[in-house]
């Protein structure tokens, strides 16, 4: 098509496709790899230094991340493998196995954490060099929550759920270790040395509420859930504006694959329309529904209109 515009070129598929959000999202993913090691290194530190369980507890916790941005980064090669024959819409729902075996080995450090606890809180133990372990540990909290806002910003960016996945565990390690650092100045300040067991069993309680979402997210969308209500309604919008041109339509349809977008679509044509017409009609809504709704692959299907129902949404 000669006089198509750039953007209906590209939505169509006319001009040189740019890299999937999966693989641009693999380098952010390296980042969070990298930003996992040097925690785990600065936590376990502060742990030798203070023998404090709640600081062994928020290093056993960076095990996890740097486990679940490994198994991102091989989910994330997988989910920007291009369609094959067996898998002919692409492997995009990849992204969602990495969300859900992070929460699972969230789960594994959750009991972890309570098996250590529970006897400390019976019986306390003395904490020793707390105010320097408690430097290293202030020094990986900062580190993870700045990887965690480029990964969440680059996720929203790419839609990717691996990438959003993986920001939310970081923060859920954020708040653990501001958690931790809490206590044990509390048990600086007041003697207290129970408060040290109590943190870390609040803490595993929490990552436990971190990993029950992230699993329900992945089974989610390995359901095939529908778009949001917001880009439902950009498809709708886009389909009511050939009403004019007495064009209708009815069974709409969609569907989210990791960052990749379906919608299905019966479109309804004047009878007297010629086929060459109405081709060029749904090539149209489906450039359309791609620009407006973050490239999503639309399937139309054309019907004369004398077989309308009213439509439905």
């Amino acid at each position: 098509m000669p006089g198509a515009s750039p953007r209906y070129k590209a939505a169509r598929g006319m001009t040189s496709p740019a890299p999937p959000p999966a693989r641009q999202a693999i380098a952010f993913i390296w980042l969070s790899v990298f930003a996992s090691l040097a925690t785990i290194a600065l936590k376990f530190v502060a742990w030798y230094l203070s023998g404090s369980v709640g600081l062994l507890s928020d290093a056993m916790e960076s095990f996890v991340n740097l486990a679940g941005a490994l198994f991102a980064l091989f989910m994330l090669h997988v989910a920007s493998t291009p369609a094959d024959d067996d898998h002919p819409y692409g492997h995009s729902k990849a992204e969602y196995f990495s969300s859900g075996f992070e929460g699972t080995l969230i789960f594994i450090a959750a009991a972890s954490i309570l098996y250590a606890a529970i006897p400390r809180l019976i019986q306390p133990q003395p904490l020793e060099s707390l105010g320097i372990g408690l430097w290293f540990s202030l020094a990986s909290t900062v580190l993870n929550y700045l990887v965690s806002r480029v990964l969440r910003k680059a996720g929203q960016r790419l839609h990717s759920v691996a990438l959003e996945a993986d920001a939310a565990h970081l923060m859920t390690d954020v708040w653990t270790s501001v958690g931790v650092i809490g206590a044990l100045l509390a048990v600086m300040l007041t003697g207290w040395l129970w408060l040290d067991a109590l943190i870390a069993i609040a803490v595993a309680l929490h990552i436990l509420a971190e990993g029950w979402k992230l699993m329900r997210n992945a089974v989610d969308g390995l359901m095939d859930r529908a778009l949001s209500s917001e880009e439902i309604q950009r498809v709708h919008v886009i389909l009511d504006s050939y009403a004019e041109q007495g064009v209708g339509y009815r069974d709409v349809r969609t569907r989210r694959a990791g960052a990749e977008r379906f919608v299905t679509v019966s479109v309804l044509v004047p009878g007297d329309w010629s086929v060459e017409r109405a081709h060029e009609l749904l090539d149209e809504v489906e450039a359309r529904i791609a620009a407006e709704v973050h490239g999503a692959h639309t399937n139309t299907h054309l019907e004369p209109i004398y077989c309308v129902i009213p439509p439905t949404r």
